[in-house]
């Protein structure tokens, strides 16, 4: 098979942050209706905070992409080839010990 893939991939820590808080926690917290309030909604009183949708906010450590580019052939092995990949540019550290694929495009 002719071409070449092109893997983006972000190196994941021991103590890296993905937590993911719903709307609603967000607006039960006090501290953060509070906020909230003293900012929109500054000099009013009996004031609710409500919400119609069940939205989502994500908080997550903010990572850099690294790519690699293999052959078609090597399809199979992308996920150890972006190990090397970061084993290579020394990115891989003992707290730092994997990779977790991003992106996957492929080129003729």
């Amino acid at each position: 098979m002719d071409g070449k893939i092109v893997v983006t991939y972000k190196v994941l820590c021991d103590n890296d942050l993905d937590q993911k808080i719903s709307l609603k926690e967000l607006l039960n917290n006090e501290k953060v209706a509070k906020a909230i309030k003293s900012e929109f909604a500054k000099g009013h009183r009996n004031i609710t905070l409500k919400s119609k949708e069940e939205a989502t906010l994500s908080i997550e450590t903010l990572k850099e992409l690294h790519t690699v580019e293999v052959s078609k052939d090597d399809f199979a092995d992308l996920l150890s080839l972006a190990e090397d990949d970061a084993n290579s540019k020394k990115l891989l550290k003992k707290e730092c010990s994997r990779v977790e694929l991003v992106d996957i495009e492929t080129h003729l």
